[in-house]
C-alpha cells in the first residue's frame, strides 16, 4: 500500500513536456534504483515476513495460489495501462495524478490526486506506527526481560515522531538520497529472503512455541510442528480451512483472507512515481514496474508453496511470524520487517510530497498550496516534503490507525481504477495521437482492471468504498465549479465527439416524421450587443431541438492573410456560456448578407440535424441598444459598438425580403422577431409566480392570431401556417420556464354570420385533436373588412382570378415541391391595415408576454418588396415582442 503518487504527463499533441527541467541531469534515476527498488519494497512491504503463513494456513495452497492468480491479474490490467500511458509521450512529475489529470482532465484528476496525497500521507503514518508497536512489543516481550523501551501513548508519538523525522531528513535531501536508502534496505530485505529460502532448505524439523494470545481460553502453552519437507504436510495444506484469526477474534472467509493479501500486492505505483526523477521515464516505467511485479510474484508464490510442503497447518494459523523461529538466524526477520516497514513509510512520504508538488504547480486550487510550488536548486520540491511531513506528523497524534488503513488502501484502488479508466478513455476515443509504443494491452484489460479494483474495493470494506467514492465525486464538483480552465485538452470531448459521430450517421433524414418534429433554429445575429433578449427567447423556443447563432462578416477572403472569422469564435463561445443558452455558433464571410445567410442555410448542420426555421430580426429603423453594458461585467465577451442612428445599415431593404424568399424557397420555415429588445425574461416569467388579492397565480398570456391578416377575403385556420403557428406556440409554453403561460387564441369572425359558430366548433375540436390547451376568443372584424372594401380594396383581373384558383384548391399550391401560399396581391390601404393592429392592441388586454403572427409569404414580383415590407411593418407596429411567422412544413398530427 505504500506508493507516491506521480504525475506522468503525456502529450497529444506532439512535442516534448517539461521534466522538471530544474532537476540537474547527472541526479536523475535509472530502471533499477528509480523504479524496480523502490516497487518492489513497496509491494513486498511487511505483508512478505507476517502475511504467507496466514494466507496458507486460512485458505490452503489451491486457493492461496488462485488468490495470487487474480490478484495479480487486478493488478497487471493496471500496469499495463501505465505502461500504455507512460510510453504515449514526455513525462513529468505527478505519476498517477499526471496521468489522470491529463487523460481525464482536472475535476478528474485534481480529484484523485487530492486522496491519493491523502492516502501516502495516511499510508507513510500508518507504517511509522506499525514500526513503533513493532519495537514497543519486541522490547517488552524479549525473553521476559526488563523493559527496555518506556511505553504509552506519549512515547509511541515520540517513537514515531523520531522515527518520521529521519524518513523526513532523507526525503528533504532529495529523490537521489532516497534512491540510495532504499537500495541499501533493499540489500537488507533480499538478504533476509535469501535467508529464508535457505532456512527451509537446511533447517531441521522443530516444535515451535505458539505465542500466548493463541489460547484464548486456555492457560496451557500450545505447540506446532515445522516438519520439513514432508509429503503428508503438503496433502494437508492443500484444500482450506477457515477459522478464527487469534490477532482479532474474527471468523476467516475467502473474501477477508483475499483482502489482506491484496493489500500486500499494492505499491505498483511506486516507480512511476518517481517519473520527475527519472532519466528517461517512458523507458524505464514499463521495463521497472513489470519487473518487479513478476518477482514480486514469483516470490509470493515459492515461499506458499514452501510454507504449505513443510509448515503443519497449526503453525501457520496460529503464529504469523513462524519465518523467525525456523529461520538460520531469528532477528534476521525482525531486521527484515523493521527494513521494509521503514522504506515503505518514505517512499510513502516522498511520493505524497511529489503528488502535493504537482498539484500545486497545476493551480487546482488557487492560492492555497503556492508555498508548495518552492523548490531548491537542484528542483527538490523541499517545500511539498515539509508540508507532507507536517501532516504525517498530525496523523501521528491519532494512535492507532487500524479504521484509515482500510480506507488507505481503498484509496490506491480507487486510483487504480482511474488510470485504467484513463487508459480506456484514450482508447475508445481513437484519438490520432494516442499511439504508445507500449501495445501489449486493450480494452479488454483496462476494463478487466476497473472492474477488478472496484469489486476490490467493495470485497475490502462496502462503507469506505462507498465513502471513497462520495468524496471523489465531491471534489471533482468542487474543482468543476470553482477550478480554473486548462488548456490541457479533455478526453470527454474525444469521447463526445466520437459517440456523436456515430449517431448523427444514424440519424436518417428519410426516416424522419411528422410526429417526431422538432424546431431546429438558424438565428441570424447581426450585433449580439442589441439581441440579447431574442437569444435567450429562442433558447426556449427550440424545445430541446437545434439551436444555432448565425452572422455574416461582410467581405471576401481574397487578399487577407488569414480567416478573419477565426479569432472571432471565443467572444461568441463567451457569450453563449454567459446568456447560459445551449446554442452552436456559425460564422461566415460573404460580399453580401443574403449571400452569406444562404451560405449558412446550405451548409448549416449535419445530417439529420439542420435547420429547418431561421429567425430574423425585424427591419425597421429603431436604434439598437446595448445590452451588454452592464458595470457587473468586468469580462463581457468583446464585440463592436452597436449601430447608432446616423450609420446606414449594412442590408437595404430589397435584400432583407430577399433573404426571406430565399429561405421560403429553400423549405424552410421563416420567423420575424419584432421588440425584443423590450423583453426582459425574468420580468415576464417572474409575474406569473405572483399574485394580486385573492386571485390564484397566474402566468402572462401567449396570444396567437392564425389567420393571415393582410389577406380579408381569407377563409379557415388550418392551412399549414396557421398550424405552424400554433405549434410554434405550443411548443413555446411546454418548456419548463414557460408553463405557467396560457395561450390566447383569435378567431376572426364577421358578426352575425351563420359560419361564425360553425368556425369557433370547428377550430376548438382542431384544437382538441391537436392536444393544444388554448382560449378561443372570438374577434368581429367586420368593420375592419368594411373599411378596406369601402377605400377600393380590389384585386386586378389577372391576379383575381389566380387568387381565386389556388383558394379553390385549398389555399395553397406547389413550386418546386414546396408550398407555396398566397401571397400579399390584394391592394391593402394603410388604413386597413393600421385598423387591423389598432384591432389586435385592442384585444391584447392584460398583455401578453408574445404574439405570434401569421406572415405572409413574400411577393414573386421584386419590384413589390418594398410594400410588402411597409404593410408588415404597419400591421405589427407597437405590439411589443412579436413573432410574424410563415411556416411551410407540416407540423402537426392527430396520429399515434
Amino acid at each position: 500500500m505504500s506508493e507516491k503518487a506521480p504525475l506522468l504527463h503525456y502529450r497529444l499533441t506532439g512535442g516534448p513536456a517539461g521534466r522538471c527541467s530544474e532537476s540537474k541531469a547527472d541526479q536523475k534515476l535509472g530502471v533499477v534504483f528509480g523504479v524496480v527498488i523502490p516497487t518492489l519494497l513497496s509491494m513486498f512491504s511487511v505483508v512478505v515476513f507476517l502475511r504467507i503463513g496466514f494466507v496458507v494456513g486460512q485458505a490452503g495452497l489451491y486457493e492461496s495460489i488462485a488468490m495470487f492468480l487474480v490478484a495479480y491479474l487486478i493488478i497487471t490490467t493496471t500496469v499495463l495501462s501505465v505502461c500504455a500511458i507512460s510510453t504515449n509521450g514526455a513525462l513529468d512529475a505527478g505519476g498517477a495524478y499526471y496521468m489522470i489529470s491529463r487523460a481525464l482532465g482536472p475535476e478528474f484528476g485534481g480529484s484523485i490526486g487530492i486522496m491519493f496525497f491523502f492516502a501516502n500521507v495516511c499510508g507513510s503514518a500508518l507504517y511509522v506506527l506499525g514500526l513503533v508497536e513493532a519495537v514497543m512489543f519486541g522490547a517488552t516481550a524479549a525473553a521476559s526481560l526488563i523493559q527496555v523501551l518506556p511505553s504509552g501513548y506519549w512515547w509511541s508519538v515520540l517513537y514515531g515522531t523520531v522515527l518520521l523525522f529521519l524518513c523526513f531528513i532523507v526525503c528533504l535531501v532529495g529523490a537521489h538520497i532516497y534512491a540510495k536508502a532504499a537500495f541499501v534496505i533493499f540489500i537488507i530485505v533480499t538478504t533476509v529472503l535469501v535467508s529464508i529460502f535457505i532456512s527451509f532448505f537446511i533447517v531441521r524439523p522443530v516444535v515451535v512455541i505458539l505465542p500466548d494470545t493463541s489460547v484464548l481460553n486456555n492457560t496451557s502453552l500450545r505447540t506446532a510442528n515445522f516438519t520439513g519437507f514432508q509429503l503428508h504436510t503438503l496433502q494437508s495444506n492443500l484444500l482450506p480451512n477457515y477459522t478464527v484469526d487469534y490477532t482479532t477474534g474474527a471468523m476467516m472467509s475467502f473474501a477477508t483472507v483475499f483482502a489482506v493479501m491484496f493489500n500486500g500486492c499494492t505499491g505498483i505505483m511506486a516507480g512511476s512515481n518517481m517519473s520527475g526523477d527519472l532519466k528517461n521515464p517512458s523507458y524505464s516505467i514499463p521495463r521497472g514496474t513489470l519487473a518487479a511485479v513478476l518477482i514480486t510474484f514469483v516470490t509470493y508464490n515459492l515461499l506458499s508453496l514452501l510454507a504449505a510442503w513443510s509448515c503443519d497447518r497449526l503453525l501457520l494459523q496460529k503464529d504469523y511470524s513462524f519465518l523467525g523461529n525456523i529461520n538460520v538466524w531469528s532477528p534476521m526477520v525482525t531486521v527484515g520487517i523493521y527494513s521494509s516497514t521503514i522504506s515503505a513509510a518514505m517512499s510513502n512520504l516522498i511520493g505524497a510530497s511529489r503528488i502535493l508538488y504537482a498539484l500545486s504547480k497545476d493551480n487546482l486550487f488557487g492560492g492555497v498550496l503556492a508555498l508548495a510550488r518552492k523548490t531548491s536548486r537542484s528542483g527538490n520540491p523541499w517545500a511539498s516534503v515539509l508540508i507532507s511531513w507536517l501532516l504525517v506528523q498530525v496523523v501521528l497524534f491519532a494512535g492507532k490507525l487500524n479504521t484509515i488503513a482500510g480506507i488507505v488502501t481503498i484509496f490506491f484502488l480507487l486510483v487504480y481504477a482511474a488510470v485504467n479508466l484513463a487508459c480506456l478513455a484514450l482508447e475508445w476515443a481513437s484519438a490520432p495521437n494516442f499511439r504508445p509504443s507500449f501495445r501489449c494491452f486493450t480494452w479488454h484489460t483496462c476494463t478487466l482492471g476497473i472492474l477488478g479494483c472496484l469489486v476490490m474495493m467493495f470485497l475490502i470494506n462496502a462503507i469506505y468504498a462507498f465513502a471513497s467514492i462520495a468524496f471523489m465525486l465531491l471534489l471533482l464538483m468542487l474543482i468543476h465549479y470553482f477550478g480554473p480552465i486548462s488548456n490541457w485538452g479533455y478526453i470527454s470531448q474525444a469521447l463526445i465527439f466520437h459517440q456523436v459521430r456515430k449517431y448523427l450517421l444514424r440519424l436518417d433524414v428519410r426516416k424522419d416524421h411528422v410526429k417526431f418534429w422538432r424546431p431546429q433554429v438558424l438565428l441570424m445575429v447581426a450585433n449580439p450587443r442589441s439581441c440579447t433578449g431574442l437569444m435567450t427567447f429562442i433558447n426556449d423556443l427550440k424545445k430541446s431541438g437545434l439551436y444555432v447563432l448565425g452572422h455574416v462578416k461582410l467581405g471576401l477572403l481574397d487578399g487577407l492573410p488569414s480567416d478573419p472569422l477565426q479569432s472571432s469564435y471565443d467572444s461568441w463561445l463567451s457569450l453563449v456560456d454567459h446568456l447560459n443558452i445551449k446554442a452552436f455558433v456559425n460564422l461566415t464571410l460573404a460580399d453580401s448578407v443574403r449571400h452569406g445567410v444562404q451560405n449558412l442555410l446550405f451548409i448549416t448542420g449535419f445530417g439529420g440535424m439542420r435547420p429547418n426555421t431561421i429567425v430574423l430580426g425585424f427591419y425597421d429603423d429603431c436604434t439598437p441598444q446595448d445590452n451588454l453594458q452592464d458595470p457587473r461585467e468586468q469580462r463581457s465577451p468583446f464585440f463592436p459598438s452597436v449601430r447608432v442612428a446616423e450609420e446606414t445599415k449594412d442590408l437595404p431593404e430589397e435584400e432583407y425580403v430577399s433573404v426571406i424568399a430565399d429561405a421560403v424557397k429553400m423549405g424552410k420555415n421563416v420567423t420575424l422577431a419584432r421588440y425584443f429588445d423590450q423583453f426582459n425574461r425574468e420580468e415576464v416569467l417572474g409575474s406569473g409566480r405572483k399574485t394580486a388579492g385573492n386571485q390564484s397565480m397566474m402566468g402572462p398570456f401567449v396570444d396567437v392570431w392564425p389567420l393571415n391578416l393582410l389577406r380579408p377575403d381569407s377563409h379557415g385556420y388550418v392551412d399549414t401556417c396557421s398550424l405552424f403557428l400554433l405549434q410554434l406556440a405550443c411548443v413555446l409554453q411546454e418548456t419548463r420556464a414557460w408553463n405557467q403561460t396560457r395561450l390566447r387564441l383569435f378567431l376572426c369572425v364577421e358578426a352575425g354570420c351563420s359560419l361564425q359558430e360553425e368556425d369557433e366548433t370547428k377550430l376548438r375540436v382542431m384544437l382538441k385533436e391537436l392536444r393544444i390547451s388554448a382560449q378561443v376568443q372570438m374577434v368581429a372584424w367586420d368593420q375592419v373588412v368594411a373599411l378596406h372594401w369601402s377605400q377600393g380594396g380590389k384585386e386586378t383581373g389577372n391576379e383575381s382570378a389566380q387568387s381565386e384558383e389556388r383558394m379553390e384548391k385549398g389555399g395553397a399550391e406547389k413550386e418546386d415541391g414546396v408550398e407555396a401560399f398566397p401571397n400579399n396581391v390584394a391592394q391593402l390601404t394603410d388604413d386597413y391595415i393600421c385598423a387591423v393592429n389598432d384591432l389586435i392592441l385592442r384585444h391584447g388586454a392584460p398583455k401578453p408576454a408574445v404574439r405570434f403572427l401569421y406572415l405572409p409569404r413574400p411577393p414573386a414580383d421584386t419590384s413589390r418588396y418594398h410594400a410588402y415590407l411597409h404593410q408588415v411593418d404597419l400591421l405589427s407596429r407597437d405590439l411589443g415582442p412579436t413573432l410574424l411567422i410563415h411556416g411551410v412544413t407540416p407540423v402537426v398530427t392527430t396520429d399515434l
